[in-house]
C-alpha cells in the first residue's frame, strides 16, 4: 500500500523458539539478505515478534543501523532510524524479554508437573526406540545392536573397539552419524534400555542456556515406564563394570573428566586439522608404551595423516627445549621482556589519551546539540543527522579503546609470564628429565607438526619447535 515500495520478501521462523537468534534461521537468512543488499527498510509486528533477547535485539539493530537499514516496529511505534529511541527500545525490549522468561517458567512448572505424576511424553527416544502417538516403541534391528554393544563390553572390549566395530559394520547412529567412544559409553549408561526413565536430567537457566542436571533441579524417576530391551541383572553388571574402569583409570564423576587426568590431556593440538590429540596404550612385545594421537586420524585415518607420537618423546622434546631457554635466556627471554615494555610505553598508553580526549570531546558536542534543540534553537532533522553522527563516532572510539586496552592487558599477562620464565632460567640448572610441573607452569599447549616436529606454545607468547627423532 506504500507507494514507492518494493516487497522484499517475509521472513518468518514457525514453531521453535524466538530466545535465541541463532535457533532462527530465517531470521538470521534475513540479516544476510539485508548484508547483500536486498533489503532497504524491515517493518515488523513487535519487538518480541522481532528477538525476545534484549541483548540479541540491540546487538542486531545496531548491525543494521550501522548498514543504513532501519526497523519500524508497529506496535511500539518505534523507527530506529531515530536512534534516540535506542532507550526505549532498550526498555521495550527488555519487557518483551521478560514476557519470554514469564512464558518459559510457565512451561517449566507445566514441565515439572507432568514428571511429577507421569504423564510425561519423551519427545525424542534413544536409540533403539521411537516415539509412536506418544509411547516409547522398540525399533527391532536397532535394539539388536543395543544387545550387542552390551554383550560386547561385557566380554572385555572397550568403548573405542566398539565404536569401530559397529563402524566396520556400517551401522550408524539414531542421527545418522558415525560411531564414537563416548555415543557407546552412552548407550552403556543409559537407564531407559531396562525400561525405567529418568526425567529432569537437564534444564534451562534464565538466560535460555540448557545445563545438564546435577541437583539443581529436582529429577524423577519412572520405574517400568517403557517396554524393556535389556535386563536389569546385565544392566547392573554393565554398571558394575563402569564404575571398576572409572576407579582403575581415577577418572572424576561429574568434571571434566580428562581435563587434569594427564599431564597433556587437552593440551596437544594437531597442526594440519585442528583436532585434540588423544592418549592411546600402544602393545608392543616389550611391553605397553603410551602414545598420543590426532582425535580425527583415531576415527579416520584418511581425514588426517599425522601420526602418534609417543609420550617419551614429548617429555624429551619439553626438556630440550627448557635446556635451550636456560641457555639463551639473555638473547631470548630477555628481549622478549623489553620489547613489551616498550610497546607498553610506546604507541598504545598514547593512543589511549589521544581516544579518551576525543570521547571527551564528542560527548561535550553531544550534550552541546541537546541543550540545542531542548531550547528550540535546532531544527529536529539537523539535531537527528549531527547527533547520529556524534553517536557512530563514539561508537568506533569507544570499540578502539576496549581493542587497545584488551591488547595492553594481553600484553602485559604475557610480559609477567616471560618475566616468571626468566626468572626460572637464571637461577636454575639444565634439566636431565621432564618436570610436569615446569610444564604446567610455563606451557599453554603443544602443537604437533608432523611426527618429528613439535612446536610447545609458552604462556608468555613464544612458539618454540623443537626437531625430534
Amino acid at each position: 500500500s506504500h507507494s514507492g515500495w518494493s516487497y522484499a520478501g517475509l521472513y518468518y521462523d514457525e514453531g521453535i523458539t524466538g530466545t535465541k537468534k541463532e535457533k532462527r534461521p530465517a531470521l538470521m537468512q534475513m540479516i544476510t539478505d539485508c548484508e547483500d543488499g536486498k533489503i532497504d527498510f524491515i517493518v515488523t509486528k513487535s519487538i518480541s515478534r522481532f528477538a525476545r533477547n534484549t541483548a540479541d535485539c540491540l546487538e542486531l539493530v545496531r548491525k543494521l543501523y550501522a548498514l543504513g537499514i532501519y526497523i519500524f516496529f508497529e506496535r511500539e511505534n518505534i523507527n530506529t532510524k531515530d536512534m534516540e529511541g535506542e532507550l526505549m527500545l532498550t526498555i521495550l525490549s527488555s519487557l518483551a524479554e521478560e514476557e519470554s522468561v514469564s512464558i518459559s517458567q510457565n512451561t517449566k512448572w507445566s514441565v515439572q508437573k507432568r514428571f511429577a505424576n507421569g504423564t510425561y511424553k519423551i519427545g525424542y527416544p534413544p536409540y533403539g526406540y521411537r516415539n509412536n502417538d506418544g509411547e516409547m516403541e522398540i525399533v527391532p534391528e536397532e535394539a539388536e545392536v543395543v544387545k550387542l554393544i552390551f554383550d560386547w563390553y561385557l566380554s572385555g572390549l572397550s568403548t573405542r573397539d566398539i565404536s569401530r566395530e559397529l563402524l566396520e559394520m556400517g551401522v550408524r547412529t539414531k542421527r545418522g552419524g558415525a560411531w564414537q567412544a563416548g555415543t557407546v559409553n552412552g548407550i552403556l549408561k543409559n537407564e531407559k534400555y531396562v525400561g525405567d526413565a529418568i526425567l529432569g536430567k537437564t534444564f534451562t537457566d534464565d538466560m535460555f542456556v540448557r545445563h545438564n542436571n546435577k541437583g539443581e533441579m529436582q529429577q524423577y524417576l519412572i520405574k517400568d515406564h517403557h517396554e524393556p530391551i535389556i535386563d536389569r541383572e546385565t544392566f547392573e553388571q554393565v554398571q558394575e563394570l563402569l564404575e571398576q574402569h572409572r576407579v582403575e583409570k581415577n577418572i572424576q564423576r561429574d568434571t571434566q573428566k580428562y581435563a587434569n587426568r594427564y599431564v597433556f590431556s587437552k593440551k596437544i593440538m594437531c597442526a594440519k586439522c585442528g583436532s585434540t590429540f588423544k592418549r592411546q596404550t600402544i602393545r608392543t612385545v616389550e611391553g605397553n608404551r603410551i602414545a598420543w594421537c590426532c582425535g580425527l586420524h583415531l576415527d579416520d585415518k584418511t581425514a588426517c595423516t599425522v601420526k602418534n607420537v609417543r609420550q617419551e618423546t614429548l617429555e624429551a622434546a619439553f626438556a630440550t627445549m627448557m635446556n635451550k631457554l636456560i641457555f639463551g635466556k639473555d638473547i631470548v627471554l630477555k628481549a622478549l621482556i623489553e620489547g613489551y615494555e616498550k610497546q607498553s610505553r610506546s604507541g598504545n598508553i598514547m593512543t589511549l589519551n589521544s581516544l579518551e580526549k576525543e570521547i571527551e570531546k564528542y560527548k561535550k558536542k553531544k550534550e552541546t546539540l541537546q541543550k540545542l534543540v531542548t531550547a528550540g534553537v535546532l531544527d529536529s532533522d539537523v539535531f537527528n543527522e549531527e547527533n547520529n553522527r556524534i553517536l557512530e563516532e563514539l561508537s568506533y572510539l569507544n570499540s578502539e579503546n576496549e581493542r587497545i586496552m584488551a591488547e595492553e592487558r594481553a600484553s602485559l599477562m604475557k610480559k609477567r609470564e616471560a618475566e616468571s620464565l626468566y626468572k626460572f632460567a637464571n637461577c636454575s640448572e639444565y634439566i636431565d628429565s621432564f618436570d610436569e610441573a615446569l610444564f604446567r607452569q610455563f606451557v599453554d599447549h603443544i602443537i604437533v607438526y608432523e611426527r618429528t616436529k613439535i612446536g610447545f606454545a609458552l604462556k608468555c607468547g613464544l612458539t618454540l619447535t623443537e626437531e625430534v627423532n
